[in-house]
This record gives C-alpha cells, structure tokens and sequence, in this order.
C-alpha cells in the first residue's frame, strides 16, 4: 500500500499561529496516516481559493483570526462547498468550542495546543474522512 501525502490548509492571519499549529499536529499525525503537507493560508482569499480547488484533506483554521475569524469562515464553507472538506478550529477559550460545533467543526483544539491531543484529534478526523478507494462492487 503506497502512503500518499494528505494536504492540510491551516489559517490564520498571524505566522505564529500557523507555526504553533504546524509544530503541534507534526509532519506525521499518526503511523498509519503517513506524512502530511502542509499549505499556509494567510487570508480569506487564498482559503477560498485552496478549498474550491479541491486538493485539501483537512483544514485547520484559527478560530480568532482577524478580520474574519475561522468559526465563522467554517460555517461559510460547510454551507457553501459540496463535500467540504473536515474542518477543524482552534480556538483560544475551551468555552468557545460549542461554537465552532455550532459551526459545523469536525473537532475543535484549544489553545495551548499539546502535540499529542493536537496530532490524534487531526489523525482522528483524516480517518474519518477517508474515501475506500475500492467500492466492493
């Protein structure tokens, strides 16, 4: 079985926050998954634009994000692209994690992130987003 490279946007406006992110989830979630790739979106625009290509596994987007946030941008794009797809927010206050449900989050981390919740959430979530490549029929 050849492991293919997932893609994962992350979001948000601040390069720190990507990094943190990035550093947390690591280059390998989990041993079956293999290695991930990561894409870098700063704002809006480049989101839409990596989203309507099509070419993205997951999408870690900061919930705090200015001038819009990633709840918000969540909801967005769950309403608006046919087979979306999973999405995961990191939002700054465990409170705030009913709202990136209500948004339609696949799964929600809270700042500070720790690697080992950070890489089994993410690894949680792009195997429930698999696609069996064979159909048994």
């Amino acid at each position: 079985m050849s492991e293919q490279s997932q893609r994962i946007l992350v979001f948000s406006h601040k390069a720190e926050v990507r990094e943190a992110i990035i550093n947390a989830v690591g280059r390998r979630p989990a041993a079956d998954l293999g290695r991930v790739e990561y894409v870098e979106a700063a704002g809006i625009a480049d989101v839409l634009t990596e989203m309507d290509a099509g070419t993205v596994d997951l999408a870690i987007l900061d919930g705090e994000a200015q001038p819009t946030g990633g709840i918000g941008l969540t909801r967005q794009l769950k309403h608006e692209i046919t087979d979306c797809p999973p999405i995961v927010v990191a939002v700054r206050r465990r409170d705030d994690r009913w709202l990136a449900t209500w948004a339609l989050a696949d799964a929600v981390l809270v700042h500070p992130l720790d690697p080992l919740t950070a890489a089994e959430t993410v690894a949680g979530v792009l195997r429930a987003g698999r696609v069996p490549a064979v159909n048994g029929g």
